[in-house]
């Protein structure tokens, strides 16, 4: 689950961070995920920015969760 998460975080950081660039400098055409949403178009910038936002905050938050034997998963009789 762990894993999971950071690779969330990583590939909405990734998004936010191409939307970005693409609109500030034209660069990463074929990552824009925001641009390619009619209903938000016109809102891109603040939607890359809360994209870039919410994968670090994903990424923090998956250093919370444990696994395995982390959890108690593997230990048996306690």
């Amino acid at each position: 689950m762990k894993k999971l998460c950071e690779t969330v975080g990583f590939l909405l950081f990734v998004q936010g961070t191409a939307g970005l660039l693409h609109e500030w400098f034209d660069w990463f055409r074929f990552l824009g995920v925001v641009r390619r949403l009619p209903f938000i178009r016109d809102y891109a910038l603040f939607a890359n920015i809360v994209l870039v936002v919410a994968g670090i905050a994903v990424m923090i938050a998956s250093d919370s969760v444990k696994e395995g034997k982390e959890a108690g998963q593997g230990e048996v009789g306690k």
